[in-house]
């Protein structure tokens, strides 16, 4: 058949499922941009959640054969828990130090045990600076491994992968950039991940009691005072 050289070839009309399908993919990236953007441009705040220590790591650990508190003496005294673990869905304890409100800023924070950092950097809207340390500690014969958190910190004085000691400074107290008074939000943590988290959830698998634990791990005496790093 001849075309007139005026005439123009009708182009089909497209599929209805392969507009379906256009319509459904462009919905979803739209989805995903709107709730990922910010994580996803924001490489600052990205948390690796999946980034866990490798067992190499893990297997270099010095084994920790004590606990103390992180704030005011090595049992505890000096400094009063405003907020404990569980309380109002709280995954931590607050603790400041006993003269209250700003009385505790720039106070020393000091690592419970002997372990490595794997965390240490401002970690997102409401945290302020983070300190996240691992610890290997025996437990019934077992080698086992938690993570101490310390949080809303104002000056850091560790970096990632340093090995720490009981008693060694690793921070001041903070007011995670002025939105709260000054006191060390700290965590006990089973799992073993840069993982910065809620801080508030009803669900508390995954955390353990920061006080209890560290009284059952003391390892010394209640009148055995002073921070000397072994």
């Amino acid at each position: 058949m001849n075309v007139l050289p005026n005439e123009k070839k009708s182009t089909p009309p497209w599929p209805w499922w392969l507009a379906g399908v256009l319509l459904f993919l462009f919905a979803l990236a739209a989805d995903l941009a709107w709730r990922l953007g910010p994580e996803l441009l924001n490489r600052r705040n990205y948390q690796p959640t999946l980034d866990l220590v490798s067992p190499i790591e893990l297997a270099a650990l010095p084994t920790a054969t004590r606990f103390d508190f992180p704030l005011g003496t090595e049992h505890g005294a000096m400094a009063y828990n405003a907020q404990p673990f569980t309380e109002n869905n709280h995954l931590g304890d607050d603790l400041n130090g006993i003269g209250g409100e700003n009385s505790d800023l720039g106070d020393p924070v000091y690592a419970v045990a002997d372990g490595r950092v794997i965390f240490a950097r401002e970690g997102g809207p409401g945290w302020g600076n983070i300190i996240i340390i691992i610890h290997a500690y025996p437990e019934a014969g077992v080698r086992k491994y938690v993570q101490s958190y310390y949080a809303h910190v104002q000056t850091m004085l560790v970096t990632p992968a340093q090995q720490v000691r009981r008693g060694e400074q690793i921070a001041t107290v903070g007011t995670a950039g002025g939105k709260y008074l000054a006191h060390l939000h700290f965590e006990m943590r089973e799992f073993i991940t840069p993982f910065v988290g809620a801080g508030y959830r009803k669900d508390t698998r995954g955390w353990i009691n920061p006080s209890e634990f560290i009284r059952a791990h003391r390892g010394a005496a209640d009148d055995d005072v002073g921070r000397a790093v072994e």
